[in-house]
């Protein structure tokens, strides 16, 4: 294929921005039992799911979560940003809502509203 014939080809390249932001704070109160088992996760009530830059933040959110609520940590990683938390409705809200004011009043960053389905 020659360069002319391959024009129509579209790259997308994703980079982190720099910058302290929470991008997703989100719950799933009522997972459908075939999630958690896609997930590899207990069924044990709604999932929090939490996303970050920098990345190294979900270390922080993760321990924050726990130590403020009645959840568990369900998965870790610090090398995409990514926490997901289980733990009855009210838990994970309140996690969720506790990690969001802490990383926003402490180290100043940009956080998003908690959404739910």
């Amino acid at each position: 294929m020659t360069f002319e014939q391959n024009h129509d080809i579209q790259r997308i390249i994703e980079e982190p921005v720099p910058g302290k932001q929470v991008t997703l704070a989100h719950i799933i109160t009522a997972p459908v039992e075939e999630l958690y088992g896609c997930i590899e996760l207990p069924a044990e009530g709604a999932i929090g799911i939490l996303t970050f830059t920098p990345y190294e933040t979900s270390m922080i959110a993760a321990d924050y979560a726990v130590k403020t609520a009645n959840v568990k940590i369900g998965f870790m990683d610090r090398f995409t940003g990514s926490v997901v938390i289980t733990g009855d409705v009210e838990s994970v809200e309140t996690a969720l809502q506790n990690v969001n004011e802490m990383l926003r009043e402490s180290l100043g960053f940009l956080v998003t509203r908690v959404t739910r389905t």
